[in-house]
């Protein structure tokens, strides 16, 4: 398959990022048709240019190369299976991209159903939120025959830095790895802003100093703000974080490897479910620490 802009691009699952994905495809050009439960989510999207179709089977149909940004396991073996899944759509040459972030394991065990049809299935987790789709800048980790990596990158450098990382789930694996040091990076720049605040520093002035200092990666520069005012859509919640770190741990289970400071950063989310903070952005965690901070009585997950 050699990829142009009259290249037929099929979308399922158009969320925040898979609906702002969605729109960079579109701006560049491309034919684009598009899916999803959430019908609101379908009308800004339709008169930016998508076109919309009923089910994963019919964008699948319709389309040269199918993208997916899906939520979890479930709902991405809900969406491939049955007669209106997208396998029931696939064809010979056809290319599956799965922007989820699933577990390895299932995406492996998609891929396999998806070679019997001669279709191909790349797992491309990403690594950043609203913002860097928006921008065209998203880290994307692809797993998966590589030949049909290099049919697909022109495509996906529309919505980033691709890189091919392996074999099937890889790229999974990666973006796990990554997100273990997203969570924990975002607890411990909470814990170090809170320290300093309790102590007398002024809270705005240690967060500018900390993302300056060699600790203030390019999350924490951009999340930062994000601790005093949480934005009423999350980049990144508090569920979906506690989701990929629990995929990571059972993967780590698997390898035989241990992960202490991610157990640590559960039990911390949890804790932030169990408060209503489960639809929050991470930058959350920071207020998950004040309140365990002014109720003594109630030690922090890390004490217990």
């Amino acid at each position: 398959m050699t990829t142009t802009t009259a290249t037929r691009i099929g979308f399922v699952g158009l969320g925040h990022m898979g609906g702002n994905m969605a729109v960079r495809l579109l701006d560049a050009g491309y034919p684009v048709y598009g899916a999803d439960r959430n019908q609101e989510r379908l009308k800004p999207l339709v008169q930016h240019g998508l076109q919309w179709r009923e089910t994963p089977r019919d964008v699948a149909e319709a389309a040269d190369i199918v993208f997916t940004s899906l939520p979890d396991d479930g709902v991405l073996d809900a969406v491939a299976s049955g007669p209106d899944g997208m396998l029931a759509g696939l064809a010979t040459g056809k290319i599956w991209i799965d922007m989820s972030t699933v577990s390895p394991r299932a995406s492996r065990e998609l891929a396999a159903r998806v070679h019997t049809l001669g279709a191909t299935l790349l797992d491309a987790p990403v690594s950043g939120s609203v913002p860097q789709v928006q921008a065209g800048t998203l880290t994307i980790m692809v797993g998966g025959d590589e030949e049909a990596y290099g049919c697909v990158e022109p495509v996906l450098q529309e919505l980033g830095t691709p890189t091919y990382i392996g074999d099937h789930g890889q790229g999974l694996s990666l973006k796990l790895a990554i997100n273990i040091s997203l969570a924990v990076q975002m607890l411990a720049f909470a814990e170090g802003l809170l320290l300093a605040e309790r102590a007398g520093v002024d809270p705005t002035l240690a967060a500018n100093v900390m993302t300056q200092s060699p600790i203030g990666s390019p999350m924490l520069k951009a999340r930062s703000a994000l601790v005093f005012d949480l934005p009423d859509d999350a980049w990144f919640d508090v569920a979906l974080m506690q989701k990929d770190l629990r995929l990571a741990l059972d993967t780590a289970a698997d390898l035989h490897v241990p992960l202490p400071s991610t157990v640590v950063a559960d039990e911390l989310l949890s804790t932030a479910r169990d408060r209503g903070y489960e639809r929050r952005d991470i930058a959350v965690l920071y207020q998950v620490l004040s309140d365990l901070a002014a109720a003594p009585s109630h030690p922090s997950p890390a004490q217990t």
